[in-house]
């Protein structure tokens, strides 16, 4: 691999860059993005050129998305080339089913970020001990994120998509939702409301686009997550809640485990 085309310079793309550089890669990294963000990354020295999309799709061996979903979808239907293409959108079967006309294309998903955006906030570490995810097998990329530190995970698109309204779109929302709830509402709120609504701080122009890629999925787990809650609220007075605790810690420390 010679030259990586990063579409999306921001704290993502930027972060596979500098993670592609620590790791030991030697070659060109072109960076495709808005004319301010790519004069600030080259100027950071997270890539050495700037390109249009098509341009650096023709010089690369491995073409990274790393756009908000809608983009990715747009970028995709444009691409004509032969290298490897892969992305970092937060859903998988969307994108993946759209990308059906690449000869090479694996959907990627590094769970991994960070509250600020922007390329100024881009970090070679930031995949480390974390789960990227692939829909499928692939040595070259197997052995780049080896080497970022990050913990492989193979998943299909679906699986995938099913998993993490769970694991992340679910607690963006109940993360909202609590917010606006406590709103006028914070005047005796300590650490817990400030942590659990640390999540209502994300910009909803990302979001968006994942919950109306994933909107089934994420119908399923809040469906789930009211049926839990009208449970434990029937628990309030009972000595079941003491169980319900116990199961909950075991969980909670189950995913600590695997950060």
């Amino acid at each position: 691999m010679n030259t990586v085309a990063i579409a999306g310079v921001g704290l993502i793309g930027g972060s596979f860059a500098l993670a592609l550089r620590k790791a030991g890669f030697q070659g060109t990294i072109i960076g495709v993005s808005s004319p301010a963000t790519v004069q600030k990354a080259l100027s950071l020295g997270v890539i050495d050129e700037a390109m249009p999309l098509a341009e650096a799709v023709s010089a690369a061996d491995l073409v990274y998305l790393a756009q908000p979903i809608s983009q990715i979808l747009e970028t995709l239907d444009v691409l004509d080339t032969d290298a490897l293409v892969t992305d970092a959108g937060s859903t998988k079967a969307v994108i993946c089913d759209r990308a059906r006309r690449l000869k090479r294309f694996v959907g990627g998903h590094p769970m991994a970020g960070k509250e600020s955006r922007g390329v100024e906030h881009a970090d070679a570490d930031l995949f480390r001990g974390r789960p990227y995810v692939l829909t499928m097998h692939e040595p070259q990329l197997e052995t780049w994120i080896a080497r970022f530190g990050a913990r492989l995970v193979i998943l299909d698109p679906a699986h995938h998509d099913q998993q993490v309204a769970f694991a992340s779109h679910l607690p963006q929302l109940l993360s909202t939702a609590l917010a606006g709830i406590l709103a006028g509402k914070e005047q005796v709120a300590g650490p817990a409301a400030a942590d659990l609504t640390r999540l209502a701080l994300s910009p909803y122009d990302i979001w968006r686009d994942i919950f109306a890629t994933n909107a089934e999925p994420i119908d399923a787990a809040l469906r789930d997550f009211i049926a839990r809650l009208e449970q434990v609220r029937k628990q309030l007075r009972s000595s079941e809640l003491e169980l319900v605790f116990s199961q909950a810690a075991d969980a909670a420390r189950a995913l600590r485990r695997f950060r």
